[in-house]
């Protein structure tokens, strides 16, 4: 039978006498009643610390609790006399301040990322009077030390203090040094969150042994954290997002925070004005992309020379590789790419053709309202199925995603569409259905397409490099985005991750990358050649309702909808929220961002269109003339100085970007408006059609399948607009009996009968396409 464990009351095992008294004759315990084989003195004096430590060692070892003894052995193997914990020599020798901030600097790297930059405010006070420290203790070694691992940390927010500190090196220099005497006759103050401040004490009293107690000193002696209620400080968090939404000074706390005379680093009033450094100029072009391009230019040149007063497609190239090298552009290496193609350099050679060709809006807009022309596809039998249309680059497809969870494709032009699948090379069909969503299909991207050369550049080759639309992406309700093949006619991937809807889908300017937007509040960035996302932008508290990529493509900017109203800017390189545009009061429908990657054009619900600098992150204007009902998309001209929208009040919009200096001259037809009843020259009204000459090329497409009508045919959308539209320099218009005020920006209104406008571009030759369904009924 095992002997019990001690009793109290100075009782031992039988057998053994460990508190230093005798053992009794026979083992008789001496006390009346007393169990058997346990003594009664109760006189007797305690036993040691060292020997109770002895006597439960041997209890685990007998028991067989061999991971406990193990355990016992090595806790109790550095305690005193008295039973308490010896100190070690490294705890507290100089080497105990080095050990205590490195310990603090992984916590707080392992932190929430929200708590980050508050909590990396405790190191350079931590830092400084730990070299204080070792310095006036005389470890001048040891706080070299300390001030060399460091260094990295702080070197490009305290570079002068850290070289002055290189030369304090005596305690009569700590005494004598302005710098230093201010840190030691002043206490540090530290602001920090309520809850942010009592996980850090939880933690340092946890680590006290490891370094925790050593800061725990620091802060008592040395510095004052002054603990508030208010959220989190972090340069985009919505703490600081209300600060400067509402201009609102900062805390008493925060204003006092550090030491009076001292630079103690970003404060939290910095963060609240900060603005992290953006590179919004153009990607450069790849070197050997540049060369192919310039070569066949110079070919094209030759071949066929421009005409009087226009400039060669190289002197065209020339000037834009000049923008580029000129411009604040991200470098090449900082958006991975796939090698250029024969087909990348045709694009480019028209992309520049197209530039030089287009027809140019210079300065203000005053003059340029009439010759802009709108051409509108009006889509019938939808029944209200349709929830978003979409144009490829190259004009010459048309998709729509449905309600029903398909997909259609029409031809523009009504040609056939072309097939690989070898049982389809006799079909002869001008549109096609994708199904495979098992939701309703909110978005549908198109890949980059452009018009291709009319000769083939690589004559070694049997086909001259195609230039259209192959790939569609979209996104349902049920989850998923698929990416569809436009020559097979089929789904080839599928991408999962978002939990729940994914609102938005939009491909990246260079290709390859593409964005998601969805319900469960994430952005998310995919690349082509990866089935999961590169990089998960989380910020939004509510779902997101709109998204657009700066023309760079190193910048994504997401809109939320609901109650947090916010504009997001991310970056695609870090993965990092840069800006935030705050303002709207409406769910938002639309971002765009000018090609020049200057201005960010927003539109919400309520009828507004909102104009931000985006280097900024200020709202530069506010336009007005859309009734509400929502404004479903945007797009810049060219040369990011006009804007066209389109709404679901039944009209298209075109403003000026730039605020009209005299609105009465802004527009020359609102100052010189014709006589009621006549048109301006050259444009007459059929219907509901706005057309120069004859509607030649309008278009009227039946969705349940039908072709296009001939050209010519009459529409009873709406067709081909010029410029010349109902003026909105000013004044109100009347949408549906309720009175609409609009801003004196708004250059032309072209307005439908009973046509929602879904969808607007402005095409590379700032020609303008735009598209609806025909609702009967409304």
């Amino acid at each position: 039978m095992s002997n019990p464990p001690p009793q109290s009351g100075g009782q031992t095992p039988a057998g053994g006498s460990h508190g230093g008294q005798p053992q009794s004759a026979g083992g008789a315990g001496t006390g009346t009643g007393a169990p058997a084989g346990t003594t009664g003195t109760t006189s007797s004096a305690p036993p040691s610390a060292q020997n109770l430590n002895q006597i439960v060692t041997d209890y685990l070892k007998k028991k067989g609790f061999a991971k406990t003894e193990a355990v016992f052995r090595q806790e109790t193997a550095h305690l005193g006399p008295d039973g308490r914990p010896t100190p070690r020599p490294e705890e507290n020798g100089p080497k105990k301040y080095a050990r205590a901030f490195f310990l603090l600097r992984d916590w707080i790297d392992n932190n929430l990322d929200i708590y980050k930059f508050e909590l990396r405010k405790l190191l350079w006070p931590l830092f400084v009077y730990s070299y204080i420290e070792l310095v006036s203790q005389g470890y001048n070694d040891e706080a070299k030390a300390l001030l060399t691992a460091v260094r990295p940390e702080f070197e490009a927010v305290h570079r002068e203090a850290l070289n002055l500190f290189a030369t304090t090196t005596l305690s009569q220099h700590i005494r004598e040094n302005q710098t230093t005497k201010l840190y030691k006759e002043n206490k540090y103050r530290i602001p920090l969150n309520q809850s942010l401040s009592g996980n850090l004490f939880h933690f340092l009293e946890r680590e006290a042994d490891a370094g925790g107690s050593t800061v725990t000193y620091i802060l008592q002696t040395y510095c004052r954290v002054d603990v508030s209620a208010r959220g989190p400080i972090e340069p985009y968090s919505f703490e600081a997002i209300y600060h400067r939404t509402r201009n609102l000074d900062l805390d008493e706390i925060d204003a006092q925070e550090g030491i009076p005379g001292v630079f103690t680093g970003v404060s939290n009033k910095d963060v609240l004005d900060a603005s992290t450094p953006l590179k919004l100029g153009p990607l450069a072009m790849d070197p050997e992309l540049r060369a192919d391009v310039r070569a066949e230019l110079e070919d094209e040149d030759q071949r066929h020379p421009p005409g009087d007063g226009f400039p060669s497609l190289v002197e065209e190239f020339d000037q834009r590789i000049k923008r580029e090298e000129s411009a604040d552009g991200p470098a090449r290496t900082e958006l991975p790419l796939p090698p250029s193609r024969a087909r990348d350099v045709v694009m480019e050679i028209q992309k520049v053709r197209e530039n030089r060709d287009r027809f140019k809006i210079e300065g203000r807009t005053g003059g340029a309202g009439l010759p802009v022309s709108v051409c509108m596809f009006t889509f019938h039998n939808s029944l209200g199925s349709v929830s978003c249309i979409e144009f490829s680059n190259d004009h010459q497809l048309v998709a729509l995603g449905t309600m029903d969870s398909y997909i259609r494709v029409w031809s523009v032009d009504g040609k056939p569409l072309p097939s690989k699948l070898g049982t389809e090379k006799d079909l002869k069909v001008n549109n096609r259905k994708l199904i495979g969503h098992s939701g309703p299909v909110y978005s549908v991207s198109f890949s980059d397409s452009i018009a291709n050369l009319d000769r083939n550049i690589y004559e070694n080759e049997a086909e001259k490099p195609d230039t259209r639309t192959k790939l569609l992406l979209s996104s349902s309700a049920d989850g998923h985005i698929r990416l569809w093949s436009l020559e097979f006619w089929s789904c080839l991937c599928i991408f999962k991750g978002h939990h729940g809807p994914v609102f938005r889908t939009l491909w990246g300017p260079h290709g390859h990358y593409f964005v998601t937007a969805g319900w469960d509040k994430t952005v998310r960035i995919y690349g082509q050649d990866h089935a999961s996302p590169l990089r998960i932008l989380v910020g939004h508290d509510t779902s997101v309702s709109a998204i657009t990529w700066h023309p760079n493509g190193t910048y994504v900017f997401s809109a939320s909808d609901e109650t947090d109203k916010s504009i997001r800017m991310w970056s695609i390189t870090t993965g990092n929220c840069v800006r935030i545009f705050t303002g709207h009061v409406d769910y938002i429908s639309a971002l765009v961002c000018a090609p020049n990657g200057k201005i960010l054009a927003s539109a919400d619900a309520g009828g507004n269109i909102f104009f931000w600098d985006i280097n900024k992150g200020t709202r530069m204007k506010r336009c007005r003339g859309h009734a509400k009902g929502g404004i479903p998309s945007l797009s810049f001209s060219a040369e990011s100085n006009v804007l066209v929208s389109g709404g679901l009040d039944c009209t298209v919009r075109l403003w000026d970007v730039e605020l009209p200096a005299d609105p009465a001259k802004a527009n020359p037809i609102a100052a010189h408006p014709p006589p009621v009843g006549q048109q301006p020259d050259g444009v007459i009204v059929a219907g509901d059609s706005i057309a120069v000459g004859v509607p030649a090329d309008s278009r009227s497409i039946t969705v349940g399948g039908q072709p296009p009508q001939a050209p010519g045919a009459s529409t009873a959308g709406a067709g081909v607009s010029t410029g010349a539209g109902t003026s909105g320099t000013g004044g109100t218009g009347k949408k549906k009996g309720k009175e609409v005020q609009i801003t004196p920006d708004q250059i032309s209104a072209f307005p439908t009968k009973k046509t929602p406008v879904m969808k607007v571009q402005f095409t590379r030759m700032n020609l303008v396409v735009a598209g609806g369904c025909f609702e009967p009924g409304s």
